[in-house]
């Protein structure tokens, strides 16, 4: 039993040998594998790094072609506008050229026939002298009969018209129902020229209407026949405001569209507030949801009419009331010709009132007493701003590096966030400056060599846009102060008299 034991304890012992044989080869192999492993990875790096620094050289040979390619294409092009100069230069020489000899010609000619002609005149003067002399005697002869013959036929004319009393009477009586012919005629067509113009026509003072003119629905049927048949928009459309102002002026085109649905008494609002803040497009957005006609005038164009702008105003709303569905009436620097009482005669049931000032106080209180709503069109904020540039960004930008019809390219950067840095660097301005700042943009890619637009470019029209502003407002402040001094008001005024909204 003991030899029994010790052979068992001989043999476990030979199956741990065994065993850690078997580890000892296991870990050989998995140390064999992970150098494998290392060499595959080390080699991978290396094959990546190789086709890297081959395709860093593939690039960098691609663009000295290109480099010398655009070299090559600037030197051709700069020899072929040398080339055009030349033979415009010696075009131009040539021309100069022919016109100089041809005026010496013209010259010589000239001045060979009136040689000739006064060689003639001095080889044929008695024989001229004589023929007018002539002329004239006969002329005088037949004047003379001529007369002698009209005074005896007038005479017996009169004598004979002045013995019969019926033709005097019939004479008499003729010419009177001639006079009160011409004088109906004239002020029939007066009226009719008065009523044609109200029902057809356009008043001077309106710079732009949504109305259809007889005139251009036959020079525009397709146009008109598409504005007729198209559904109303939402009055906010394209039109970002604050919050506030926004949830106010929705209340507004509510209100004004069921005013129009149920023919009630329109009312008339004043907004005032800086340039370009987007009264004049809330002002087309309203009437086009409304459901009515709009037209746009400025205050500025009645004052040089002196007297005339009186009669140029009745014909505007003798106009206006003339709409059938209702006329949205916008008038743009109200208070540079709103004179006392000059809202008596509007009438509040056929069309809407808008004024629109950036110096509400010069009105009238006669006036001020006439509006129904004051709305403050304020200066955007740094979250409508934001929204004012995302949108222009994608309307001017965008769209037409998308449709693919246009030059215009877009290089990779944030756009989001480039959007957000503007609305940030923007401040203080209005949304018609933010939108002619994305038209700069569009405008510097369309003038660019390759068409596309980079984030740096975008940076300088910004920048330029933001100097360009901060000059204007110092012109204003400047002007204000000047102002101020004259009327003992105070010199900080935002904006001054005559500013336009």
């Amino acid at each position: 039993m003991q030899e029994q034991t010790l052979q068992l304890e001989q043999q476990a012992k030979l199956k741990e040998y065994e065993a850690a044989i078997e580890q000892l080869k296991n870990e050989q192999i998995r140390v064999q594998a992970e150098e494998r492993r290392k060499t595959l990875s080390e080699e991978t790096k290396q094959h990546q790094a190789r086709a890297q620094y081959q395709d860093k050289l593939a690039r960098q040979r691609y663009d000295e072609q290109m480099r010398q390619q655009q070299l090559a294409n600037e030197e051709n092009l700069r020899k072929q506008e040398e080339s055009v100069q030349k033979q415009e230069a010696m075009r131009r020489a040539t021309v100069e050229r022919e016109m100089e000899l041809r005026h010496k010609n013209e010259m010589l000619r000239v001045e060979a026939e009136a040689r000739a002609r006064a060689k003639a005149e001095r080889e044929n003067a008695d024989i001229i002298r004589e023929q007018i002399r002539l002329k004239a005697a006969e002329h005088r002869q037949t004047v003379l009969e001529s007369l002698k013959t009209a005074g005896m036929l007038f005479g017996e004319g009169f004598r004979a018209f002045v013995t019969d009393w019926d033709k005097v009477t019939a004479t008499v009586a003729g010419l009177t129902l001639l006079a009160v012919g011409v004088y109906s005629a004239k002020n029939a067509t007066a009226v009719a020229g008065r009523y044609i113009e109200a029902r057809l026509g356009k008043p001077s003072l309106v710079r732009e209407t949504s109305r259809i003119t007889v005139l251009e629905a036959l020079k525009h049927p397709i146009k008109v026949g598409k504005r007729l048949t198209s559904k109303a928009q939402d009055a906010l459309e394209g039109v970002v405001l604050s919050p506030q102002l926004e949830a106010r002026v929705r209340d507004i085109a509510i209100a004004t569209r069921n005013t129009k649905k149920n023919k009630s008494l329109y009312r008339n609002i004043l907004m005032y507030g800086p340039p370009g803040t987007g009264k004049t497009l809330f002002a087309k957005k309203l009437a086009v949801h409304s459901g009515m006609d709009y037209a746009i005038m400025t205050g500025g164009d009645v004052a040089p009419m002196g007297r005339e702008g009186v009669t140029a105003m009745h014909k505007l709303f003798d106009w206006a009331n003339t709409s059938r569905r209702g006329l949205l009436l916008f008038v743009d620097e109200a208070d540079a010709f709103l004179r006392k009482r000059a809202t008596e005669k509007i009438s509040e049931d056929l069309f809407m009132l808008v004024l629109a000032s950036n110096q509400p106080e010069q009105f009238d209180w006669a006036i001020n007493d006439r509006i129904d709503e004051m709305v403050n069109f304020d200066l955007p904020q740094l979250e409508e701003r934001e929204r004012l540039v995302r949108m222009y960004f994608d309307k001017h930008i965008l769209q037409p590096a998308t449709e693919g019809k246009q030059r215009l390219k877009l290089a990779q950067f944030d756009y989001g966030q480039k959007c957000s840095e503007i609305a940030r660097l923007t401040e203080g301005m209005s949304g018609r400056e933010i939108s002619q700042l994305a038209v700069a943009w569009q405008a510097a890619a369309y003038a660019s060599e390759d068409g596309v637009l980079t984030e740096a470019m975008i940076d300088a029209r910004v920048a330029d846009a933001v100097r360009q502003h901060k000059q204007k407002m110092e012109w204003l402040k400047a002007e204000g102060a000047e102002a101020s001094k004259e009327s003992g008001k105070n010199p900080l005024l935002p904006f001054p008299k005559g500013t336009p909204v």
